[in-house]
């Protein structure tokens, strides 16, 4: 009977769903951490044998066990430590050819040495992981976590141990009909844990996350909260921003929580001047620093204001792929080099489609000055009706802004991108604003919205789910997919809402080194018309406060398969993927160095 009970609890703890992700630390680099990045031995395993039986019930004695032969009659197959290895962060895609175009499950597998400390918490936190991810410590079980682009976190504290230790995660990228994103994407579906892993040290009670922005419509208040993880949550916490001489005082209640109110005088952070300040939140048991500006952001009728200034959004946007080596991007050279490239062209904004990116984007962007639309996957034909779906999409959207909510460079959270208009679908995508507006209502809120012709030359922004958002985003093809170029020309934009419009994409795919006339399809001087006619329609709508054009670089998408042109490359980048300017980049960037931007 023993046994039998033995074997039960190990099958039931195999299942993803019966156990769950610790609360989520946020500022993990300003913590005391170690980092697990590096070479991780891996199992590639399409049949998922390592989790399933040939009755495809959960294993016990699955690989996440890293079980050795006891002796020589023992059959054990599998063999991480004589296993080849991948890299952390990064996907698996571009790293090993024969997994290009893999799409499943691949076990990876970390051995580590620990010291333990005494009055040390410790925590295992994984930047991303697409998009499944079971995680097991020492052969038990941690969680799981679903959704490629958001960090998650699991206490190790009385699992790790002096000496060696071991991680093992299954990651599983396979495209799901109920997932977000759904089965159907133009971006590859990069497989992997692409982001950092650590382990983090805290206090046995810590300073978990905190809120600490201006308050809505102000410039001169702090406003916000703090939070505490562990057992002595009634406590006296000090804010501390030395340079503005601010050393307020919150007591925190029994359940660690605890408001912020106070006045303050400071710089206020802009593309001009992106001021940002060092701020310490001291607890009784330590400290977390971090840097952070403030800003206030907000919309009148059809402007959208900084710190009360009338601005127009000079975008581009961005997917989430290395420049010039290609694959994943990870890495805080990543970031300065596509955000660098950005500013190249003359922006102060950018659209980091059309998932969350990585925190050194957003970091990066805090430094630079350049202002951030930040995304969930809710791309296309979501499964509307399907509560689980909902409640997936809705855990992405508070984990992203959960980690980014104290940087000044985001002022957009977009709900989606492209999606169909249904009952359904407004339903489902106006409880993800109203989510986003009570995890943060400091911020605006937008959405790539649906348009249609009412006239053969007239276009009408009226999609309901306008009505619940700040800023209209919308995307369109004029002269690609919609039309020659010049059809731009005769074009009016009427909008049912008083409200910002912002053109969230346009533009027409060129192949770096074409060259024809401004007709021929593919090639740069098609681009380059193709914008031409675009920017002259575009300062016609008397709403438009913004635009963010498809798209800075080419990147890899499974859906453009044309050879000798596309090769598995989406080409509608100013950019190439070797970061080679194309014609029509000096088109945008002329324009966004016109009088015009700048009114």
């Amino acid at each position: 009977m023993k046994r039998l009970l033995f074997f039960l609890m190990l099958v039931l703890s195999s299942y993803p769903l019966l156990s769950q992700k610790s609360e989520q630390i946020i500022n993990v680099d300003g913590r005391i951490n170690i980092s697990l990045n590096g070479a991780w031995q891996i199992i590639i395993d399409p049949y998922e044998n390592g989790y399933y039986n040939y009755r495809r019930l959960p294993d016990p004695g699955g690989y996440f066990l890293n079980i050795k032969p006891h002796n020589k009659s023992e059959r054990i197959e599998y063999n991480f430590d004589a296993s080849e290895t991948l890299n952390v962060p990064g996907d698996w895609n571009t790293q090993k050819e024969k997994l290009f175009l893999y799409e499943g499950t691949v076990w990876y597998k970390k051995s580590f040495d620990y010291k333990k400390k005494n009055n040390t918490r410790v925590f295992l936190y994984i930047g991303a992981a697409n998009y499944e991810a079971i995680t097991y410590f020492n052969g038990e079980k941690l969680g799981e976590h679903v959704g490629g682009f958001t960090p998650f976190n699991f206490e190790v504290t009385g699992k790790i141990k002096d000496g060696e230790n071991f991680v093992v995660v299954k990651v599983d990228n396979k495209r799901l009909r109920e997932g977000v994103p759904t089965l159907n994407t133009d971006w590859w579906n990069y497989g992997g844990i692409t982001r950092d892993v650590k382990l983090i040290e805290t206090t046995q009670t810590f300073v978990r996350d905190y809120y600490i922005q201006l308050k809505k419509g102000s410039t001169n208040q702090i406003n916000g909260w703090i939070q505490l993880d562990g057992k002595n949550l009634g406590q006296k916490v000090h804010l501390q921003i030395p340079e503005a001489g601010i050393d307020g005082l919150v007591t925190t209640n029994e359940h660690g929580f605890g408001e912020i109110n106070l006045d303050a005088n400071l710089i206020l952070w802009s593309p001009q001047n992106p001021k940002l300040y060092d701020v310490i939140v001291k607890s009784e048991e330590g400290e977390i620093k971090d840097k952070i500006g403030f800003r206030s952001i907000e919309t009148r009728g059809s402007g959208i204001y900084l710190n009360g200034r009338r601005i127009f959004l000079k975008g581009i946007s961005i997917h989430e792929e290395a420049p010039v080596r290609s694959g994943r991007a990870n890495s805080v050279e990543d970031a300065r080099k596509l955000l660098g490239m950005a500013q190249e062209l003359g922006c102060n904004f950018v659209r980091l489609a059309h998932y969350p990116h990585n925190e050194y984007m957003i970091r990066e962007a805090d430094k630079r000055g350049i202002l951030v639309w930040s995304e969930v996957p809710v791309y296309w034909t979501i499964l509307w009706e399907n509560k689980p779906t909902f409640e997936n999409a809705s855990n992405q959207l508070e984990e992203v802004i959960t980690r980014d909510k104290n940087r000044a460079a985001i002022v957009l959270w977009s709900v989606g991108n492209e999606t169909p208009r249904s009952e359904p679908r407004l339903e489902f995508m106006k409880k993800l604003a109203e989510k986003a507006r009570s995890l943060d209502p400091a911020r605006l809120i937008t959405a790539a919205t649906e348009i249609h012709y009412i006239d053969p030359k007239t276009i009408m922004t009226d999609d309901p789910l306008g009505q619940y958002l700040d800023v209209l985003g919308c995307n369109e093809y004029i002269g690609w997919y919609d039309g020659l170029p010049a059809k731009a020309d005769s074009i009016k934009w009427v909008s049912a809402y008083d409200k910002p419009l912002v053109i969230s994409e346009f533009g027409g795919d060129a192949k770096f080194g074409y060259h024809a006339d401004s007709l021929t399809v593919w090639s740069e001087e098609y681009q380059e018309n193709l914008y031409t006619h675009q920017i002259k329609m575009l300062k016609k709508i008397t709403n438009l406060q913004g635009m963010s054009p498809w798209i800075l670089m080419d990147f890899r998408s499974p859906r453009r398969p044309l050879p000798g042109i596309q090769d598995f490359f989406n080409r509608k980048g100013l950019y190439s993927n070797l970061g080679e300017k194309k014609k029509a980049f000096y088109i945008l960037r002329n324009f966004y160095n016109s009088e015009f931007t700048t009114k």
